[in-house]
């Protein structure tokens, strides 16, 4: 059987026992840009309907396209949004689009390709080994440079400086271009190359960027080199930094093919897979840990009351490492109840929600009004918010003000609290504790059974106390916390009985 050309071609670029400059001219191998590499194999895996990003979940109608077409047109990038929103992700997945290995010149600091070298270095030694010159091979795991901007980011950390050192131990005058230490950028040739927070580095600094962009050309304390580098730039910003902490200077933005804005997941389905694809990467737990689906909703819930939040500056965004952390702090606290009481299982109940505060209160950026309350109410406030809007979808609607002769579904529940008192649930009880608790309501059971009559065994436990802590959401009962647990109760009964 005979090989295609085209097949041939490819082994011939993976074989990386080619060695010396003369064997990878006889292979027939081809220099290709950083940017034909993330073109055409974005093209082969369109045309074979492959997954492009693999774990970016929400974007397939509105940022992937658009960051396909802008790799497509050979664009340097700039992702535009709010923290949490996958913008360093998706330049890290970049690297799945360049090809597994390319050759370089052995010793380069900056990744000469072996048949259009740049350096001064690469040059003179081709000079003088010809086809004997070495090759090495870069995998493409090492093609990826990543630099958070900050205040401090100098121009000879990212582009280079003349090196002294270097200049005594060679002998060689500071007009040489020998003596230059390259930067981040220079070294980063052939790569991918993402500055992060791009509006935090200074005005100055991204002049210096201005040349590298379009012509290729790097100035190092009067050093005017003609290196064509060959990187594929990529930005990530946050809008309000625009106004907040700096700006992105005119001229560079201008120069940055596609810009590209990101945005939160849309609705709770979106946002629940991406919390259980991060959260179980990590997740190693012995005991075995059942949740609810009502439970699930509701964390990523949380979320979104924020995002609308009276409390919360809206313009810090509110990142979907919320969710992913809380999620975790949620099965911790189901862990370290199961183990406390020597169990083996563990389901979610309402009240470990209020485990996840620690996950909530690091992750929001509170206005006058949060401050005033504090960040443990604010956070507080947003679960029992994502309760109320959760609860009339799975039962009816509690109205503030009912007409007399309408009875409420609700009205037997509630009867048993003023009837019976306090009702206590303990933080730390076992499941049988819990469960015989709950049952004492009986009202409670009924409603559960006439609305949810389907319900999983697994799930009922849940869904009353979910009927509980929706109650005092609607003023309809009053809760208290206690030192080990949350107490219930009619809130006029203690004075009715009193009268």
């Amino acid at each position: 059987m005979i090989m295609k050309r085209t097949e041939k071609k490819e082994l011939i670029k993976m074989n990386t026992s080619i060695a010396t400059l003369g064997e990878l001219k006889k292979s027939g191998y081809k220099s290709k840009s950083i940017k034909d590499e993330l073109r055409d194999n974005l093209i082969k895996k369109l045309t074979n309907k492959e997954t492009v990003f693999e774990g970016m979940h929400g974007y397939a109608a509105t940022v992937l396209p658009e960051l396909e077409r802008a790799i497509l047109s050979k664009h340097n990038i700039n992702f535009l949004g709010l923290r949490g929103q996958g913008k360093t992700r998706m330049a890290r997945l970049m690297i799945n689009l360049l090809d597994e290995y390319i050759p370089f010149v052995s010793g380069s600091e900056i990744n000469d390709d072996p048949l259009k070298p740049i350096s001064t270095f690469a040059k003179e030694l081709i000079a003088k080994e010809g086809d004997k010159t070495p090759i090495s091979w870069l995998h493409r795991d090492e093609r990826f440079f990543e630099k958070l901007a900050t205040p401090d980011v100098t121009v000879s950390d990212l582009i280079g400086d003349v090196d002294p050192i270097k200049a005594a131990n060679l002998k060689l005058s500071y007009a040489d271009e020998r003596v230059l230490h390259f930067g981040m950028i220079p070294r980063a040739n052939r790569c991918i190359f993402v500055i992060n927070e791009l509006p935090d580095l200074q005005a100055r600094i991204q002049v210096s960027l201005f040349n590298i962009l379009e012509e290729g050309d790097i100035q190092i304390r009067g050093f005017k080199l003609r290196m064509p580098l060959d990187l594929q730039f990529i930005f990530t910003a946050n809008p309000e930094d625009y106004t907040n902490r700096g700006s992105i200077v005119t001229p560079l933005k201008d120069r940055i093919g596609s810009q590209i804005l990101t945005h939160y997941p849309e609705d709770i389905s979106i946002a629940k897979t991406i919390t259980q694809q991060e959260a179980n990467k990590k997740d190693d737990r012995k005991i075995k840990i059942h949740v609810p689906e009502i439970a699930a909703d509701l964390l990523e819930q949380i979320s979104f009351e924020a995002r609308k939040s009276e409390y919360i500056d809206h313009k810090s965004g509110i990142s979907s490492r919320m969710s992913i952390t809380a999620f975790e702090n949620l099965m911790s606290t189901l862990e370290r109840r199961a183990l406390i009481n020597g169990e083996e299982t563990a389901t979610v109940r309402f009240s470990d929600l209020m485990g996840m505060i620690p996950s909530i209160t690091g992750k929001v950026e509170l206005v006058y009004e949060g401050e005033e309350e504090g960040s443990a109410f604010v956070a507080q406030r947003l679960i029992g918010e994502a309760a109320k809007t959760f609860f009339p979808k799975y039962f009816p609607k509690i109205e503030k003000l009912e007409k007399e002769e309408e009875s409420s579904p609700y009205e037997h529940v509630l009867n048993w609290f003023f009837e019976e008192g306090n009702f206590q649930l303990l933080d730390e009880c076992d499941e049988i504790t819990y469960q015989t608790e709950l049952n004492k309501i009986g009202p409670l059971s009924d409603l559960i059974m006439e609305f949810h009559p389907d319900l999983p065994k697994s799930d009922i436990n849940f869904y009353k106390e979910f009927v509980l802590w929706s109650l005092v959401e609607f003023n309809k009962l009053s809760k208290q916390r206690s030192f080990n647990g949350y107490s219930f109760k009619d809130p006029f009964a203690s004075y009715i009985n009193g009268l």
